[in-house]
């Protein structure tokens, strides 16, 4: 068969398969070949840059910038909420990290979760799901029941593991006694069995979660902004290499260490907005974390300042 002759059928399977709509069983009824034959004419046309494909839609650039964060970070998975004007992010992100945990999780999965408002939003939108499919919940800190638990989410009579002390409390003695507490040392090892965590990217903005709630004044933050921190993740602060550093508020900590964290196959952090983004940068540098969901405005900050 001449060249010709060729890019006459691949013109024809392509106009039949993407504009007419035909399945590649009736282009081979109608070339008279077989669906085999079909199928290698329409890859060889991709392959050639004779058959172009062009995706007109908001999620487009999207995909490109998952790829980018992929690749320049070594991340297993991300996903990147395209910019819509005059639309609240939060929820959207949520949105994207609840579809991407109800592909992943399977019936009577357990699934460990952070602190912070973005667990918090993700999980509202996965509440039937979680249910239906009895996936089981597990906190990797104290403070998570002041979020979930007067949201419906899980009651008393539902599957949830919650450790039942602050995220942060008054000593380093006190907090080393309740991590030692059976039910608490129970939890806390449980959520390191899980295949999944969900985790909040905290930052050291003055209007950080962990300020907002009281665990940290401003002046501490400052402190440890002072100190190099630029983000928190379930209460342990780290520099812009993803190294936790060195401070006593650590030790008032009732939460899985992050060596500990990293135990768990599939982490996925939620976070997006320019006062996270030095916080995001320091999390995927240290590879805190294996999968990110964000927007698209923060992803491309956050691979701007990566150069």
């Amino acid at each position: 068969m001449g060249d010709l002759e060729e890019v006459e059928q691949i013109t024809r399977a392509a106009w039949h398969y993407y504009n007419d709509g035909l399945t590649q069983n009736q282009i081979a009824e109608a070339l008279g070949t077989s669906r085999i034959k079909v199928s290698r004419l329409l890859e060889k046309g991709r392959q050639s840059g004779l058959i172009e494909l062009r995706i007109h839609s908001p999620y487009e650039g999207c995909l490109g910038l998952q790829q980018d964060l992929i690749a320049a970070f070594g991340l297993s998975d991300a996903r990147v909420v395209p910019e819509a004007e005059g639309l609240a992010i939060a929820p959207r992100i949520g949105r994207a990290a609840a579809s991407l945990l109800m592909q992943s999780l399977s019936d009577n999965d357990l699934l460990a979760i952070g602190w912070g408002e973005a667990t918090t939003t993700t999980l509202r939108f996965m509440a039937p799901v979680l249910s239906q499919h009895n996936v089981a919940l597990v906190s990797l800190t104290g403070g998570v029941s002041a979020y979930i638990g007067n949201t419906g989410i899980y009651g008393p009579q539902n599957n949830a593991h919650l450790i039942p002390t602050p995220l942060r409390v008054s000593s380093p003695e006190l907090a080393a006694m309740l991590r030692l507490e059976p039910y608490v040392r129970h939890v806390l090892d449980m959520a390191l069995t899980a295949k999944t965590a969900l985790i909040g990217v905290g930052s050291v903005a003055r209007t950080a979660t962990l300020v907002r709630y009281g665990y940290c004044t401003n002046s501490e933050i400052e402190l440890f902004t002072r100190q190099g921190a630029v983000g928190d993740l379930l209460g342990y602060f780290y520099d812009r290499d993803g190294n936790v550093l060195d401070l006593d508020i650590h030790q008032h900590v009732v939460a899985v260490t992050l060596q500990d964290l990293r135990r768990i196959p599939s982490i996925i952090a939620t976070a997006a907005g320019p006062e996270k983004v030095e916080a995001i940068l320091g999390l995927l540098r240290g590879r805190l974390a294996n999968t990110l969901v964000t927007d698209e405005a923060t992803a491309r900050d956050v691979l701007r300042r990566r150069k």
